[in-house]
């Protein structure tokens, strides 16, 4: 990880709330994988995705992960769906939810890109199940995923 991040209260703030939705596994690794060249940008995530956009308070965290689902459906943004589905583990959007904001997305920006979406989530919901049956029978499952956000 660099060793130059501005640590500030917005940083601190982002931090927290990126560990509570993405799990402290996933961010351990996203940090580990940090560099002097992508550092400046793991701090603006870290600042304005999370220590601002998902650190508000008008909307629940459920809430912002059915937007944030059906946003990166609609722009075909397949390893972060893939993360933001896995991450309703924290979030409390269900898989009612996702199927919800998936339909939205069909008809608002297309059949196709929601039909691509499904998949996806399909995939990522069968991987998360497949750990929860892992995580109840002692196996271990670290260290699956690679996404740096």
């Amino acid at each position: 990880m660099a060793d130059h991040i501005d640590k500030n209260e917005r940083f601190e703030q982002g931090m927290k709330t990126r560990r509570s939705v993405l799990g402290d596994a996933h961010v351990d690794r996203a940090q580990t994988m940090t560099s002097g060249f992508d550092q400046p940008f793991q701090q603006l995530i870290t600042e304005a995705a999370w220590g601002t956009v998902w650190s508000g308070n008008h909307w629940t965290k459920r809430e912002r992960s059915m937007v944030t689902i059906a946003l990166l459906a609609a722009l075909g943004q397949d390893e972060e769906l893939a993360m933001h589905v896995r991450a309703t583990a924290n979030t409390g959007a269900t898989e009612a939810d996702i199927r919800e904001a998936l339909l939205h997305v069909a008809i608002y920006a297309g059949v196709p890109a929601a039909n691509h979406a499904f998949k996806i989530a399909k995939l990522a919901l069968a991987s998360m199940k497949a750990d929860s049956s892992r995580d109840n029978s002692g196996t271990d499952n670290s260290g699956d995923e690679e996404e740096t956000k």
